[in-house]
This record gives structure tokens, sequence and C-alpha cells, in this order.
């Protein structure tokens, strides 16, 4: 069942912005549902032209691989020839880069919120912002 709608994922999106400001950094937010189907993005003023690309193929990694993309690097560093081949096998789908964060719901996982623009480090907080402003 599909839980993620346009009001959660807007709701996050405003979360991850108001984050953004808060750092005095451009930042685009993208959210997807538990599948990485794209429900909501929307660029930062400021933000780089790519960054509707990057934000959004965090959140699928992160949605599909069920943890932050934070622990995808650590995965990534340890294992890199996976990495290498699932690129190969989905070019332009995931990027394992920190800036995604799972959104939850009744302890499962409904979806992700990814973010660029900034540092990773601030990806990751503008992130984190917008998932615990929905978590239910």
């Amino acid at each position: 069942m599909i839980e993620m709608n346009l009001a959660l994922a807007e709701q996050a999106a405003r979360a991850a912005q108001a984050k953004a400001r808060e750092l005095g950094t451009p930042m685009t937010v993208a959210v997807v549902d538990e599948a990485g189907r794209l429900v909501y993005t929307a660029r930062g003023d400021g933000a780089g032209f790519f960054s509707t690309n990057t934000s959004r193929a965090k959140a699928v990694a992160c949605a599909n691989f069920k943890r932050s993309t934070k622990e995808l690097g650590d995965l990534m560093a340890k294992g890199p020839s996976f990495w290498t081949a699932v690129g190969s096998a989905v070019p332009g789908e995931l990027l394992p880069s920190i800036g995604a964060v799972p959104i939850t719901a009744g302890g499962r996982i409904i979806g992700a919120i990814g973010c660029g623009g900034g540092t990773g480090d601030q990806d990751h907080e503008c992130a984190t912002a917008g998932a615990e402003a929905v978590k239910r």
C-alpha cells in the first residue's frame, strides 16, 4: 500500500527548505515513495541546475536500499565494485551520496527525501529535518 502522498511530500520538503534557509544554503528537495517513484521536487532559489537530478537519485537510492545515503556511502567504500555494477544497470537512477534519509510511518519506510545544493552534511541535515517533520 502506498502511503506517501503529495501532502506529506510537500510538508517534508517545506521543513527541509526551512532548515536550508536556517543554514544559509540553497537546497533542492526531492521526495519519493517507498518504491522510489517521484512524488514531489522543488529546486531552491540559487540551487544548481543539476540538483534536481541528484536530489532525486539520492532519494531513490535511499528508498530502494532502505537506509540513509550516509550509510550507503560507508557500504560503497567497503564494496565499490557492487556500486559500479548498480550504476551500470540503472544509469542515472541511484546516487549513494550523502543527503537522503528514509521517511517512516508506523515503524516502516514509506518513502525517502533527498536534498542537494549544500555540502553533504548540510544536505543530510536538511533531509533529516524533512523526514522528522512528517514522522508519525
